[in-house]
């Protein structure tokens, strides 16, 4: 496979537009718009959008407003875009060069780099020390201060989901993905360190979702089945809870989160409904009566039972719930604190925001307090035509055999940027980045005024 080829501008200034409150429609349920992605940021205070007309920005750091922070409209047909935290840095590929990653500084309205690659980019991942590009077979391992290429893992399980996850916390970098091709294996790497960690059996099925918990100790996974959710510690792989979503039918996983105290655990599937787990209880706390009589005779007589029906009987369900108001549109879920609350974020790909309230002593249905359109009517497209989930855009787009002509130079992961050419080596002498801090990161190649 063809190693990825930096095709790298700095300080060049790229199309922006004003940023405006996105308004709601009058009736509250104005038609379906597709969107073509929907993403929250590392720790969720933030949500990317993306469709026909470029990507979207928006501040999560209310309920009763939705605060557009940025229109991004120089990549038409968007259909990846990831913000890095709270900083000016986001990742954006567009259905029109779907091998090509292209890296903005927007605030500044200046593209740092763009890289292309030997076939579609299916998702990227960021965190404080890496930028992850996954391929159907390949995985590509940058450093995000200068965008260097690191590793390149290739001809990995068939991934044509794009699944992986990249944990967050500052003292690790761990990366999770499809270990193998006949089971619902996950194989996690050093992404930090670059070297291959543990392989954990996961599921009997394929592996349809995963994701860490912030502080990088936990990964949460879920098989095509849709019916178990399991969690295991990292980086030894050992499984420490077991969720039923449910057993009349099997459902489509589209994503899981955990909360920042790693304390409930949420996922959206192709269905209605939005589950939270709880994954820790007090030593005192107790489950309803009911509930904890059916515990103890479940445990009583386990021992006699096959192990797959014992294994069913002390499976947790739900802890609390959420029921949108349809079923089938693609959804992403996270858990968030806004204004000293737990909340539940429900982003659609129908261009709608759910804002749910999440009571983290007796669970139950969650209330809703508030819907947002993302998107305004003047920008809708057609919704007779409808826009294409993100795995039907990526088997939409044109594969690519090779990259662009300008990649044929040759770039392997020994050779990249070397520090200081992208980004200036004074950038890093007073001290470390910080990423809280939009006017100093991303760095970008001009001198500042």
């Amino acid at each position: 496979m063809i190693e990825p080829i930096p095709e790298i501008r700095t300080g060049e200034k790229v199309r922006r537009s004003g940023s405006s409150p996105d308004r709601e429609r009058s009736d509250g349920y104005p038609e379906l718009q597709r969107l073509f992605c929907a993403s929250f940021n590392q720790d969720a205070t933030s949500l990317a959008v993306g469709g026909k007309n470029g990507y979207r920005l928006f501040s999560l750091s209310s309920v009763d407003r939705m605060d557009c922070i940025h229109q991004g409209e120089e990549s038409p047909e968007v259909y990846i875009a990831e913000r890095l935290f709270s900083s000016s840095l986001v990742v954006v590929v567009s259905r029109s060069t779907p091998f090509r990653m292209n890296v903005y500084h927007f605030k500044k309205g200046t593209e740092i780099c763009n890289y292309s690659y030997s076939n579609n980019i299916l998702a990227v991942r960021l965190n404080r020390q890496r930028l992850v590009v996954c391929l159907e077979e390949a995985l590509y391992i940058h450093n995000i201060k200068d965008m260097k290429l690191l590793k390149s893992l290739l001809n990995t399980p068939p991934n044509p989901k794009g699944l992986c996850a990249l944990s967050v916390s500052h003292s690790s970098s761990y990366l999770a993905y499809p270990g193998s091709s006949a089971a619902g294996e996950i194989a996690l790497y050093d992404a930090l360190n670059l070297n291959p960690v543990s392989v954990i059996s996961a599921h009997a099925s394929h592996v349809a979702a995963v994701a860490f918990d912030a502080s990088g100790t936990r990964l949460a996974s879920a098989s095509e089945k849709g019916t178990v959710i399991r969690v295991f510690g990292v980086p030894d792989g050992v499984k420490l809870f077991e969720f039923r979503r449910g057993m009349k039918r099997y459902v489509s996983i589209s994503s899981l989160s955990l909360s920042a105290d790693a304390e409930f655990l949420c996922a959206s599937s192709n269905t209605e409904t939005i589950h939270v787990f709880r994954l820790e209880r007090g030593p005192s706390e107790e489950p309803p009566s009911w509930s904890g009589y059916m515990g103890k005779m479940f445990s009583a007589v386990g021992t006699y039972l096959p192990s797959q029906v014992s294994d069913m009987m002390h499976q947790d369900r739900a802890f609390a719930t959420v029921r949108l108001d349809v079923a089938g549109a693609r959804s992403v879920a996270a858990l968030s604190t806004i204004q000293k609350f737990p909340r539940l974020l429900v982003a659609s790909l129908d261009g709608l925001l759910y804002i749910y309230n999440v009571d983290p002593r007796e669970g139950g249905d969650c209330h809703l307090v508030k819907k947002h359109r993302l998107f305004d009517r003047e920008d809708e497209s057609d919704p007779e035509a409808g826009g294409p989930s993100y795995a039907e855009t990526v088997a939409t787009s044109p594969k690519t055999d090779s990259p662009s002509s300008a990649s044929l130079t040759g770039f392997s992961e020994d050779v990249g940027v070397k520090r200081g050419e992208l980004i200036p080596e004074h950038e890093f002498a007073v001290g470390p980045v910080r990423l809280d801090d939009e006017r100093e990161f991303p760095p970008v190649g001009f001198q500042h005024r």
